[in-house]
């Protein structure tokens, strides 16, 4: 399958939709905007992402293997590639190793350093998506990790590599408020703009809540769900106050490793390493650029 083709198709539908979204914005009067655009906040997460796409390639250098590749040379079991249910067990293995990975992305420190960058924005729209971290060598090493349950199950890698493109792409318009609540079935299976404007909520009660990647039935399920009714305020617990793609990247593993600096003993590195990202030592880097 050619992801090449796939990704350009789906990347210039993205920019047709960015550039519609953004002109929606233009018709709404200052008072009612909010959190639409902000031209400085924009370019920021343009220049993160392009970054981060330009520097992929080298973070595959440092990260010799994939965990899923070897989950799927070591495991028994081999389900069948060219069958519809070995497509739909795919689907959910998939989406549900998601999810536990993007909660840890939320519970652990040094996979925060990595995440927080996409949560750093203080608006949110289609551009908001584009915020990925780069160089960061260990959280793709320990994010790889995620989907190696799925190919332990029997389930073919070229499946999970194909749903895995599917949620990536399925998540890039959820950047939105723009789309409003959708009908009540679609809402309850399925990650939708309003479930994810939550999950990119920094106030309670959507902080931390709503992981799913195409489903949002591991949410209910697992107690992590919170539906949108509250406004949302964007960005972090403690935001940066900068426009800085340097700062924006690397502030929150920056302040990782002040809080290993200032720890006293074994446990207290571990905490500031392998704790929640809201652990007492946690300290903020705030400049204003």
């Amino acid at each position: 399958m050619d992801y090449t083709c796939i990704f350009l198709f789906a990347f210039t539908a993205y920019c047709v939709a960015l550039a519609v979204e953004w002109v929606s914005w233009r018709r709404v009067s200052d008072t009612e905007r909010g959190n639409g655009f902000h031209g400085r906040d924009t370019v920021n997460s343009l220049v993160i992402g392009i970054v981060s796409k330009a520097t992929r390639p080298l973070e595959a250098l440092l990260v010799p293997f994939s965990f899923t590749l070897v989950a799927a040379a070591w495991t028994p079991i081999h389900l069948p590639a060219d069958r519809w249910w070995t497509w739909a067990i795919g689907f959910a293995a998939t989406d549900f190793c998601y999810y536990w990975g993007h909660r840890a992305d939320h519970r652990v420190r040094l996979l925060w350093t990595a995440h927080s960058v996409h949560h750093s924005s203080e608006q949110f729209n289609l551009s908001t998506a584009l915020r990925m971290p780069a160089l960061m060598p260990f959280a793709v090493f320990l994010d790889n990790a995620t989907l190696a349950p799925a190919a332990l199950a029997g389930i073919p890698p070229s499946v999970i590599l194909f749903w895995q493109t599917v949620t990536l792409l399925f998540q890039w318009p959820l950047h939105t408020r723009r789309i409003d609540m959708l009908p009540a079935p679609i809402e309850y299976l399925f990650n939708t703009p309003s479930h994810h404007r939550v999950h990119h909520g920094s106030n309670n009660p959507y902080l931390d809540k709503n992981y799913g990647g195409v489903l949002i039935v591991w949410d209910r399920v697992f107690g992590s769900y919170a539906h949108e009714s509250d406004p949302v305020v964007y960005g972090l617990t403690r935001n940066i106050g900068t426009f800085n793609p340097a700062t924006t990247n690397f502030h929150e593993f920056l302040a990782m490793l002040t809080d290993i600096g200032r720890a006293h003993g074994t446990r207290a590195v571990l905490r500031a390493v392998f704790g929640p990202p809201t652990a007492p030592i946690r300290s903020a880097i705030t400049t204003h650029t």
